[in-house]
């Protein structure tokens, strides 16, 4: 499925804390026929002030506080992934396990879309090890702001393009 012509969405998440409903940061890029169409950036509310990874990210309670929570950015969030025949993340177990812990915080469905890991792609189609997002991107020449989720998610995005160019040459 990573390899058809339709469209699919590059998902990457932030957290606050080590709880995977901590979510507080999300990019979402849209690919139409290996196209980036869209680009979106959202700072989400996690349901605890305490942060552990803002020396990753660079995220802080005081720029969260006044945004909206998971739940709010829900018809935000299920709009943009409206369409998608997959979502791609790197170590996708982490961002889908993010996903779900959030709706279900919330007390939302998920849309049924599956999930493809842009590191098993990366390990498959170029026997890329490690296969971490800084040292695929340095392989494929891709722009990195590593741990900004727009920046993650686009990146994430251009591996699968970069992939299904490369099986199609």
């Amino acid at each position: 499925m990573i390899y058809s012509n339709g469209n699919f969405v590059a998902i990457d998440f932030e957290t606050a804390d080590y709880g995977p409903d901590s979510a507080c940061s999300v990019g979402l890029v849209r690919v139409l026929n290996n196209q980036i169409v869209s680009r979106a950036h959202h700072l989400i509310r996690p349901p605890r002030r305490r942060f552990v990874f803002t020396y990753l990210h660079g995220i802080a309670w005081k720029h969260v506080s006044g945004e909206p929570t998971f739940r709010e950015l829900w018809p935000s969030l299920a709009g943009e992934l409206k369409g998608a025949e997959f979502i791609a993340a790197h170590h996708a177990s982490f961002d889908r396990s993010v996903f779900m812990a959030c709706c279900h915080a919330a007390d939302l469905s998920p849309p049924a879309i599956p999930f493809q890991c842009t590191v098993r792609l990366a390990r498959k189609v170029w026997n890329l090890r490690p296969a971490n997002l800084p040292s695929v991107c340095s392989f494929l020449g891709i722009p990195l702001k590593h741990h900004d989720a727009v920046s993650d998610a686009e990146a994430c995005a251009r591996i699968v393009i970069e992939a299904r160019r490369w099986r199609s040459s």
